[in-house]
């Protein structure tokens, strides 16, 4: 079992490579210290065989972040044991969509993420390929319409759980939704707004850009603007990813507000394209 004092030295060691650590995840540290004993002893199966105290490197971090976050999230999604509201039976998995011996649907859990919901690795460069089987298989034995013959609480259930999973598909299947779901979890947001901490040149780009846009005349022109576009995305896309990957969360969420305002351009490219055909 993971140590009260294992575990604050495993934080003090996090907060010395990246100092804005602790203070970003300050929430989520005292939630998983305060976890039951159970989930403080299978809630870090990884630590010690993937940290080198004395000489940690690149690897090691990157392990170590990834580690503690899903750590983290397992904690907060375990700590409460549930009972089936039919049969009072322990539900013993998470999430727990059916109960294994009555076999009834249960509601959804209050806390739960998307990404255990879709059984996604915590990551932003997740494989969209599991997660659309996943959603398929899902809503096949979620759907309302299966439970048409069911008791009413059944049916509410089912709705409930489908929406959720709806929901959690789409959030997680595009990298900007997925992005800003994370530092959600992360207890940040990005705020609305054109130039909330964006530079002066960055914005005059955008502005260029909407520009060139807004005087398209063919398809060509606008088709133009559209691939560029998404070359910005994709670059975006992997120092986004390098960011989470380095828990340096400031960089991540100035990167995402930046693919927040590239996403919008190529909604603008769409709807270009349609007036012009």
């Amino acid at each position: 079992m993971l140590s009260f004092n294992s575990f604050r030295i495993v934080c003090q060691y996090r907060a010395l490579l990246h100092p804005n650590w602790l203070m970003t995840n300050r929430q989520a540290v005292s939630k998983t210290v305060t976890c039951s004993a159970h989930c403080m002893s299978t809630s870090f199966p990884t630590w010690h065989s993937n940290m080198n105290l004395k000489a940690p490197g690149k690897e090691t971090k990157l392990m170590f972040y990834t580690n503690t976050v899903s750590s983290i999230r397992t904690c907060y999604t375990s700590q409460v044991n549930r009972n089936c509201w039919n049969c009072k039976q322990l539900l013993d998995k998470t999430p727990a969509f059916f109960c294994m011996s009555c076999k009834v649907v249960q509601p959804p859990e209050e806390g739960i993420s998307f990404f255990s919901i879709m059984d996604c690795d915590y990551t932003f460069t997740l494989d969209t390929q599991k997660l659309q089987k996943r959603y398929l298989q899902l809503q096949r034995s979620l759907h309302p319409d299966n439970f048409s013959q069911k008791s009413v609480k059944e049916q509410e259930y089912s709705e409930s759980y489908s929406a959720f999973v709806n929901k959690a598909y789409q959030t997680l299947l595009k990298p900007l939704s997925r992005g800003l779901y994370m530092l959600e979890l992360e207890g940040m947001c990005i705020e609305e707004g054109t130039d909330s901490g964006a530079d002066s040149e960055f914005l005059m780009e955008l502005m260029e850009i909407n520009e060139a846009l807004d005087e398209a005349l063919t398809a060509a022109e606008a088709n133009k603007i559209g691939q560029d576009t998404k070359g910005k995305l994709s670059v975006l896309t992997e120092e986004i990813d390098a960011a989470l990957h380095k828990g340096e969360l400031q960089a991540a969420k100035a990167l995402l507000a930046q693919m927040k305002y590239f996403a919008n351009i190529e909604e603008k490219v769409k709807e270009k394209l349609s007036e012009l055909m």
